[in-house]
């Protein structure tokens, strides 16, 4: 008897277990869905690589969301090309350059241009070494198929407190230093810290030395902003530049992209 309830178990088992595991399988991917929330709303274009005066941009149409930069829109590059459904590349960014910026030039010299283009927007030492550091690998095999790193990405801006010279407490970062749009739909953003992210300067010295305080309402401002980018689905990553311009700054930026590229790599079906 119980040798024919056992072949009767089996049965079932062989006819139906397919269809659970394949319903479980459905059950665990809407739980990871669930934790993991790419931020929200619908991509329109990037503002980004000021170099000199930085640009003013108003809501042009607020019906459509619209913006339009109204005062030094010749000092930033702005992308309005749709985004590819699995992030942006470097070999998709020297396309748009060169359809926009240098239609007779070949790849890897609208490349280069655009390298050259994007750096000048940068005014920092640890700023510089992680665009270089990380830019390295376009020129290894299939480097041009990696994600662009894109710097000086403006994500609102906020003329009241321009005016003003404070900070309303709703926008406090206006820009991100670096973006990475990935393949697996992520939004990496990338901060290089200096001293004025978290301390106020001093009166300079007798001999013209300029020293800092500590200041927390800086650093609370800091940090409440990277909540709220969190919470919309960004994926954040704070360098301090002191520690990139110690010795072993550049291996610490190489390994840190292997270990990102990594786990951003395009989801396989």
């Amino acid at each position: 008897m119980s040798g024919s309830w056992k072949a009767r178990r089996d049965c079932i088992e062989q006819i139906l277990g397919p269809t659970r595991d394949a319903l479980e399988d459905l059950q665990e991917l809407e739980y990871e869905r669930r934790f993991f929330k790419g931020p929200s709303g619908t991509f329109k274009n990037l503002i980004f690589a000021a170099a000199g005066a930085k640009p003013q941009i108003v809501l042009r149409d607020a019906v459509n969301n619209d913006v339009e930069i109204v005062r030094h829109a010749d000092t930033c590059l702005v992308f309005t090309d749709p985004l590819p459904p699995h992030g942006l590349t470097w070999r998709q960014m020297v396309a748009w350059w060169t359809n926009n910026h240098q239609p007779d030039a070949d790849e890897k010299s609208a490349a280069d241009a655009l390298y050259r283009r994007l750096y000048r927007s940068l005014d920092s030492p640890p700023e510089q070494l992680l665009m270089i550091t990380y830019c390295a690998r376009y020129a290894e095999e299939g480097g041009f198929d990696l994600p662009a790193l894109i710097p000086q990405v403006y994500l609102h801006y906020d003329p009241y407190t321009r005016r003003s010279g404070k900070q309303s407490g709703a926008l406090y970062r206006q820009r991100m230093d670096f973006l990475l749009l990935a393949p697996d739909r992520s939004r990496i953003v990338i901060e290089v810290d200096g001293v004025q992210h978290y301390g106020r300067p001093n009166p300079p010295n007798e001999l013209g030395q300029v020293t800092h305080t500590a200041a927390p309402q800086l650093y609370a401002e800091m940090v409440a902003e990277d909540r709220r980018l969190r919470l919309a689905g960004y994926e954040i990553y704070r360098f301090g530049g002191w520690e990139l311009t110690a010795p072993g700054g550049k291996q610490l930026l190489e390994d840190f992209f292997t270990e990102l590229l990594t786990r951003h790599q395009k989801p396989t079906l």
